[in-house]
């Protein structure tokens, strides 16, 4: 990567840094492009520069953060661990992740409101790819005898489910830290097969 290319992929972080916050505070559908551009102390037509449109923009954010968390979960996927400490682990770094970047994944909870043809096609893509690593781990801990004969499909999507909740009530003031909360919800979920 060249010099500028650098300098054009850090200014388009920014960029995508200073939307999320913005969203987080009014909502998607209440922040314009000209609340970005005022929050980064730039003129509307140079966020346009580096972005389309907001949905362009917010989508960008929202596929790299799914890439993130299927990498980070292919990383899991590839220790040497039990079936068991191995979704555990999984559901642990998913959550924590979640917590971290919960406006991005708050607004990803429901992609038909947010993103339209190829964007919303690549996002549901996405997380199908993501929610496909976690069925296999869960079907592995079954055949390996880790975890309870059950229907993977729908102890899946419990679980995602579960996990991807905790964006909308986690509060920062909350009595537990991000690795705390993670870990007992994480033990929690895990009764669910064990």
């Amino acid at each position: 990567m060249s010099l500028r290319e650098k300098k054009v992929e850090k200014k388009k972080e920014e960029i995508r840094q200073s939307a999320m916050s913005v969203i987080a505070e009014k909502g998607y559908h209440a922040t314009t492009m000209e609340d970005i551009a005022a929050k980064l102390l730039m003129t509307k037509g140079s966020v346009y520069y580096y972005f389309k449109d907001k949905e362009a923009l917010v989508y960008e954010s929202h596929k790299i953060l799914l890439e993130q968390s299927i990498e980070q979960l292919n990383e899991v996927l590839a220790e040497e661990l039990t079936s068991i400490a191995k979704l555990r682990k999984a559901m642990i770094v998913h959550m924590e992740y979640v917590i971290t970047e919960r406006t991005d994944f708050f607004i990803g909870a429901k992609p038909d409101q947010v993103f339209v043809g190829e964007h919303l096609q690549e996002i549901i893509r996405l997380r199908n790819e993501y929610s496909d690593c976690m069925d296999s781990l869960i079907k592995q801990g079954i055949q390996d005898g880790s975890f309870a004969n059950v229907d993977s499909n729908i102890v899946n999507n419990i679980i995602l489910g579960a996990m991807n909740n905790v964006v909308i009530w986690y509060s920062p003031k909350g009595s537990k830290s991000i690795q705390e909360l993670a870990d007992s919800i994480a033990d929690y979920l895990l009764k669910i097969l064990v």
